[in-house]
């Protein structure tokens, strides 16, 4: 692991499901995030990805990459453009800080429409027990 190393992308396919899920498992119980007519009524063309369920996309990126003994310490992101059914989210990330076992990794997850979610993500990676 190096300052400026390019992680792989991770393409997640946005679907109803997991937007409904999400906003459940995360108790987020805004219509916008599970009823496609009250969504429509509120000026949304559908459902739309809450931010928590963006939050654990980001950082089963780094954590998929890492592995099991990384450790998320920080994870700082910003919202753009809406995650929609049918459409897919590009995650990538690049190394933009590292000292000793902790890294910073710069976020850009990106759909149809724009970029979804940017930030970034600083974790450790524990010593093999």
């Amino acid at each position: 692991m190096r300052k400026g190393d390019e992680l792989p992308p991770l393409e997640v396919p946005i679907t109803r499901t997991l937007i409904v899920a999400g906003a459940i498992a995360s108790r987020d119980y805004q219509d916008v995030h599970h009823d496609p007519e009250l969504a429509r009524q509120k000026g949304s063309p559908d459902v739309f990805m809450n931010i928590l369920t963006t939050n654990g996309l980001v950082g089963r990126y780094i954590t998929d990459h890492f592995g099991p003994r990384a450790v998320l310490r920080k994870v700082a992101i910003r919202l753009g453009a809406p995650n929609y059914p049918g459409d897919t989210m590009v995650l990538t990330g690049t190394i933009e800080a590292l000292e000793g076992t902790t890294a910073t990794v710069r976020i850009v997850g990106t759909n149809g429409i724009g970029n979804h979610v940017t930030g970034t993500v600083t974790f450790s990676v524990r010593d093999a027990e």
